[in-house]
């Protein structure tokens, strides 16, 4: 008996994607880490719970979105835009390596012990910090925007303070995402 396979077809990291046959159920995060040797989404509960394998969503409206990849099968990302970790830093023409402000504030804060939960962490961040350029957050309710927005990521090592005080400073001393 053979798997039935679909063709797929999305955007990852800028790039068309496909079409690709995929078998059908095939979840998002199998298809990243062992189609196109994406792997830094990481699987870590497996049911949807750790936010370890989150990816971002670009949406046609130019908002973005968390979703986890390990409980989404492949085909639900069909003609879809995401972003993976490997996205965020970036090389210049000398090949020098610039980090995302998330993933550049996470290392000025010591903010991963294994850094197993990082990447999910640095997605969710990301996204947080893009809702505020589009819409900023009152001075007294950055603790808990940050909260909200970060609280259903879990880290087994219990980096929680760090991270929070990265995306805290971060937000803080970004022109514009704070109003007031």
């Amino acid at each position: 008996m053979s798997v039935a396979k679909t063709p797929l077809s999305l955007y990852v990291n800028g790039q068309n994607t496909g079409p690709i046959d995929v078998p059908d159920g095939l979840m998002m995060l199998d298809f990243l880490n062992e189609y196109l040797n994406l792997t830094g989404t990481r699987l870590g509960c497996g049911i949807g719970v750790c936010h370890a394998c989150t990816v971002i969503v670009d949406l046609p409206d130019g908002r973005s979105e968390e979703m986890r990849t390990c409980v989404a099968s492949a085909h639900s990302f069909a003609g879809k835009s995401i972003r993976t970790i490997e996205a965020h830093a970036r090389r210049d023409a000398h090949g020098r390596l610039t980090l995302s402000p998330v993933q550049q504030a996470f290392i000025e804060h010591f903010a991963f012990q294994c850094g197993y939960c990082t990447s999910g962490f640095v997605n969710g961040a990301t996204v947080l910090i893009e809702r505020l350029r589009r819409e900023p957050v009152a001075r007294e309710d950055v603790e808990r925007t940050i909260m909200d927005a970060l609280d259903p990521h879990i880290c087994r090592c219990t980096g929680y303070v760090r991270y929070y005080e990265a995306v805290r400073e971060l937000i803080v001393t970004t022109p514009g995402l704070v109003k007031g």
